[in-house]
């Protein structure tokens, strides 16, 4: 073997290095999902044309170097033009992070060591074959063609680990449901596609004074999560522990219930989010009314049908149900707007009136339903939930120092949130006032994702004066919606160009809806 090809090897394999760090990142940000590696480099891929050019630039250079063989020039063209692609493909997308970066802990320490070694063993197996093949050099090929694996042998590691990190994290999960044993506390299990944050924080506002609550903090809603949640915070006094639950498939939320069993279960909406692993609306139902099983009360929103009809089918079963939402089918416990107010009614009567800024109605009435199961007396919870306030990043209202007004709903990626979002935004500011939509759309929606984006950009065009999208994910789905009204169209690359952008085109009176925000391992 030639020195020469050696030493393009080693400036291959440490651009490879640097390459699976980038797709390490997206794996940690994308919660070690198998298969989410690639979905986001299908992303990247379709962000534009360099990236698409970068993308195939290893596989050409795989290709010239067998198809002219015998140095020269070209002995030197493929590797080096390899190399430099590896290094800035996707263009970006950085290993680093702005808004997410990479974190070096054991669990990922542990999945680079293992997509090493697939991609190492794959890459020498596809290069020698080849080399058979072609009848040609083996060395100098190796890096291209680790590239061009690189990121389905990290979703196969992701894979492969998974069963190896459910065994590493069973003590925490063990030590947790001995917690759990001791205290004994009354477990309030949510679940739904969206609102499962605000209603946990309802629960603990409305409950808190008669029982000593504890709410699972932030977004700790997975197996390992909660096991750390209730290890950490659960303190031997406590009467209620609320357990927010998500799901990224079937079996989770069943998982979670056999060491975490919620006496009073809680599903406040079902809609397309997550969908792109789902796939269907009827298995995210299936996944979600996992919590119901161990259950002794189950409260669902009945606004949404899907829910409705689970709510007749658990009935049927001898589960004790409490129907609650917006609409009419709210029969135990019912929240209406009524002006700026909100009206908390029980079985058909009035029991309360709070102010509407900054509540979700349906998750309020889940919680107030939650609060009554739990003991406490009806005018309490009245009285309670006119001190509740919104919950942060989801549609929020401040003022900003330049006088324009911000809804902040950037931890919202649902359709029927956006849509509320936007009603909103057509209350804010005066005739003349100036609207702008800051967005770079949802995300995870599967075969709806452009559907959804373009009809909230089509609503968002008639609504706002301005629609500035934001990175390149959902860009044309956007950009067609908007076509279909009379706002301003504007193009950024990242959340702090689009900021910029409204600190520069808004003024007293003026209001800006944030809608979602994307961290920066998507496009």
């Amino acid at each position: 073997m030639r020195l020469v090809n050696l030493l393009w090897e080693v400036l291959g394999a440490a651009a490879l290095a640097a390459a699976g760090a980038r797709w390490l990142r997206v794996a940690q940000r994308e919660h070690y999902l198998p298969g989410s590696v690639f979905a986001l480099c299908r992303l990247w891929f379709r962000s534009g044309v360099i990236n698409r050019v970068l993308a195939v630039v290893p596989s050409l250079a795989v290709i010239g170097w067998w198809a002219f063989p015998g140095g020269g020039r070209w002995e030197a063209v493929w590797p080096a033009a390899a190399i430099a692609a590896t290094i800035w493909y996707p263009a970006g997308l950085s290993w680093r992070g702005r808004t997410s970066p990479l974190r070096w802990t054991a669990r990922l320490r542990r999945l680079a060591v293992i997509a090493g070694v697939f991609t190492l063993a794959a890459s020498l197996g596809a290069a020698a074959l080849a080399a058979v093949v072609f009848d040609s050099g083996l060395w100098g090929v190796l890096a291209p063609v680790g590239v061009a694996l690189l990121v389905p042998m990290t979703d196969l590691a992701l894979w492969a680990a998974a069963p190896l990190e459910r065994r590493l994290t069973r003590k925490y999960v063990r030590r947790a449901s001995s917690v759990l044993r001791r205290v004994s506390p009354v477990v309030v299990g949510i679940t739904g596609s969206y609102g499962k944050t605000s209603t946990k924080g309802y629960v603990r506002e409305l409950a808190e004074g008669e029982l000593r609550v504890v709410a699972s903090p932030a977004s700790f809603n997975n197996r390992l999560g909660l096991a750390r949640a209730v290890n950490d915070h659960l303190t031997p006094d406590a009467g209620v522990f609320v357990a927010e639950m998500g799901t990224y498939g079937p079996g989770e939320i069943a998982g979670m219930c056999a060491w975490i069993p919620p006496r009073i279960a809680v599903i406040t909406a079902i809609g397309p989010v997550h969908l792109q692993r789902f796939r269907t609306v009827e298995r995210i139902v299936r996944a979600k009314a996992e919590i119901a099983r161990p259950a002794q009360v189950v409260i669902l929103n009945v606004d949404h049908p899907e829910l409705a009809e689970l709510a007749d089918r658990l009935a049927g079963e001898g589960k004790t149900v409490r129907r609650c939402g917006t609409g009419e089918g709210a029969a135990d416990v019912r929240v209406r707007p009524a002006g700026g107010k909100l009206v908390i009614e029980k079985a058909g009567e009035a029991a309360g009136e709070v102010e509407a800024a900054g509540l979700f109605a349906a998750n309020l009435a889940c919680a107030v339903a939650v609060a009554l199961e739990l003991g406490v007396p009806m005018e309490r919870v009245a009285e309670r939930a006119g001190r509740l306030r919104g919950v942060e990043h989801r549609q929020t209202v401040t003022r900003s120092e330049a006088g324009f007004e911000i809804i902040d709903d950037t931890f919202n990626s649902n359709p029927d949130g956006a849509a509320r979002a936007l009603r909103l935004l057509s209350g804010l500011g005066g005739p003349e006032a100036k609207r702008a939509v800051v967005t770079p759309g949802m995300v995870e929606l599967g075969p709806r994702q452009h559907e959804e984006n373009r009809r909230f950009a089509a609503s968002a065009a008639q609504t706002a004066d301005h629609l500035v999208i934001v990175g390149s994910t959902n860009l044309r789905s956007l950009r067609s919606g908007a076509g279909e009204g009379e706002a301003q169209l504007t193009s950024v690359r990242n959340r702090e160009q689009a900021v910029q952008w409204v600190r520069s085109h808004l003024g007293p009176g003026d209001a800006v809806l944030y809608e979602n925000d994307l961290p920066d391992h998507y496009p």
